[in-house]
């Protein structure tokens, strides 16, 4: 019987691959090649690209073409990505500033000076993004390395509150009507109204034997009064709105949910780290829909087009997936995961017997990162285009099948 199973299972793989090797595959349209690497998101507006780089460099591409249409230096790694609105591009950077640019000349508009950025101090290798603002009604929303949630005029950058946590917030906050939610490095997740800044509630997180603070690192999201989370405790968390306690929360076996939770249809999806899953849950009970195990870590988001998912992992690959089932599409190869990806796997992808040896030198996991061009960006969709950043600092372009 046992026999038997290993069989059906080599089919149903070997099926699987075949499906995947017919199916109409994307095209690159264009890449992009920064001075450094890439962990924020790309996002697009009105024919243009943008995203800032560790090279302390934000870019503006051509969507068509990938040519740069603009650069603008600052004073530290942009792990941000950015927000747009009435011609403003605002992103937060490793010199304490946020910045607010003309999105079309690249030339600044403003900035605010926080505290100071810095990375957590306890595992700094795995700090791996800035708060990513949000604006709403004319304010800018954002948290920083120096323990405070800011809100500032979109106009002129000018300071309207602050809240002080008890740890670096670094989670991209979310909005819903007159509430803020943002989740700290102390634990915990704040609610406040983002009108006054004055604090709503708080919620602490269970907490685990590696991370017993349960450090908040995921964004937040609200959908139908909740708010969902993930913590380095490895729960993710769906939240009364209103009142701050748990509805439910799931804890998953081997590591972290920190991916940015997204709905589609009513449905929750949720991206695991050493798990290495990607979950559509029934957001009322965190029970799965449909589960599928992509064999490597996933730190960035989903984007949709029709009935197909994309989202990336760290060994360098973008996959895409039917949202509604999980089978997979296609699977994109990465520049960096053709040529490095033998320095530390086998060619299946399982890991070399001499992985952990690898991975424990000294910046072992910040180096394969780099060396794999892994995908901590949410990919944007625009028309046929997919566009992607990668850890060995290259933007992608894919034309996408029909």
């Amino acid at each position: 019987m046992k026999t038997l199973n290993i069989l059906t299972t080599f089919l149903l793989c070997s099926l699987t691959a075949a499906a995947q090797d017919k199916a109409p595959q994307p095209t690159v349209k264009w890449k992009f090649q920064a001075n450094s690497a890439i962990m924020a998101s790309p996002v697009v507006s009105d024919g243009a690209v943008y995203f800032g780089s560790l090279d302390s460099s934000f870019y503006a591409l051509d969507v068509n073409t990938g040519s740069q249409k603009w650069k603008f230096e600052t004073r530290g790694q942009i792990r941000s990505t950015a927000a747009i609105h009435n011609n403003k591009l605002i992103f937060v950077s490793g010199d304490g500033l946020l910045y607010c640019l003309d999105k079309t000349t690249g030339k600044t508009t403003w900035t605010f000076k926080t505290g100071g950025e810095k990375l957590y101090p306890l595992y700094s290798f795995a700090d791996y993004y800035q708060s990513s603002p949000q604006i709403k009604d004319g304010r800018v929303y954002f948290g920083s390395g120096d323990g405070n949630v800011y809100a500032v005029n979109e106009a002129d950058g000018t300071l309207i509150w602050k809240y002080t946590t008890g740890d670096i917030v670094h989670a991209a906050p979310a909005l819903d009507g007159d509430m803020l939610f943002a989740g700290s490095f102390d634990g915990y997740v704040y609610a406040l109204n983002n009108i006054t800044g004055a604090l709503v509630w708080k919620f602490k997180s269970v907490g685990q034997r590696y991370f017993p603070k349960g450090e908040m690192q995921g964004n937040p999201m609200v959908f139908n009064g909740k708010v969902f989370v993930g913590s380095r405790d490895y729960n993710f968390y769906a939240l009364d709105e209103k009142k701050g306690y748990a509805i439910w929360n799931r804890q998953f076996p081997r590591g972290w949910a920190m991916a940015p939770p997204v709905i589609k249809d009513s449905v929750l999806y949720v991206g695991t780290s050493d798990d290495m899953e990607m979950h559509a849950m029934d957001p009322e009970t965190g029970r799965d829909k449909w589960k599928i195990n992509v064999k490597f870590n996933i730190f960035g988001g989903n984007a949709f087009s029709g009935q197909n998912m994309y989202f990336g992992t760290l060994i360098g690959k973008m996959l895409a997936l039917d949202y509604k089932t999980g089978n997979i599409k296609w699977t994109f190869l990465t520049d960096a995961y053709l040529s490095k990806r033998l320095n530390y796997f086998k060619e299946d992808d399982s890991r070399r017997d001499d992985f952990i040896e690898i991975m424990t030198k000294p910046n072992g996991q910040w180096l394969s990162m780099l060396a794999l061009g892994s995908v901590f960006s949410t990919p944007a969709v625009v028309g046929n285009y997919l566009i992607f950043t990668t850890m060995d600092g290259k933007a992608y372009c894919l034309s996408m099948p029909a």
